[in-house]
């Protein structure tokens, strides 16, 4: 469909060379990222993690942490208590089952507490450059706003814009990601300011 070939178009124009915002150095500060930023913001996670990450270097430390003292660290990240156990987990998953090296298959990925199929795929989006999509809440909006699905659920939307982008997806992750966060708000969308508006026909819109 022209339009949306158009809106793909536009997206990688207006995003060229856009990467996550979330800070990490390696694989394992990455996946412990991305768990961390479940319903909470990549600059609350980038507060967070400095301090864990000095208390726990590497993911064999990690296995062998104190939820209590993992609890501690994260406590300004929500939903601490449920994610402060899975980061446990997760770690001793990938010491027992996996020689202590994070896995970078999605099935795999998907094994370990805490991780789903959003998750996964952003690990390997971001290690990999991985031709996947990744559905965040912001995605989740800009999809249906932009007429690009339907869906009700995140893993529907990710098949949607899968089948209709069909590549670059890992750019387009990247660039819908920002623009939904700064651009197409879920409140106060700047409409004014946004290279999408003539192909937008939202009731969010704001003329």
């Amino acid at each position: 469909m022209k339009r949306n070939l158009e809106i793909k178009s536009l997206f990688l124009k207006h995003f060229e060379g856009a990467r996550t915002e979330l800070v990490f150095k390696d694989l394992y500060e990455l996946i412990v990222c991305v768990m961390l930023s479940a319903q909470c913001t990549d600059k609350r996670v980038n507060l967070i993690t400095p301090n864990l990450f000095k208390a726990y270097p590497s993911v064999a430390d990690l296995a062998r942490a104190n939820l209590a003292s993992v609890k501690a660290l994260i406590q300004t990240c929500s939903f601490f208590n449920n994610k402060a156990q899975n980061l446990i987990k997760m770690a001793r998953a990938v010491c027992e089952n996996f020689k202590g090296n994070i896995p970078l298959d999605q099935k795999d990925l998907q094994s370990l507490a805490g991780v789903g199929q959003k998750t996964a795929n952003v690990v390997l989006i971001e290690w990999c450059g991985a031709n996947v999509m990744a559905v965040d809440t912001h995605i989740f909006r800009v999809a249906h706003r932009l007429n690009l699905s339907k869906a009700k659920t995140p893993e529907l939307v990710e098949a949607d814009l899968t089948r209709i982008f069909k590549d670059n997806l890992n750019r387009l992750h990247q660039a819908m990601v920002l623009f939904g966060r700064y651009t197409c708000k879920a409140k106060n969308p700047l409409c004014e300011s946004c290279f999408l508006t003539k192909l937008c026909k939202s009731k969010d819109k704001r003329a």
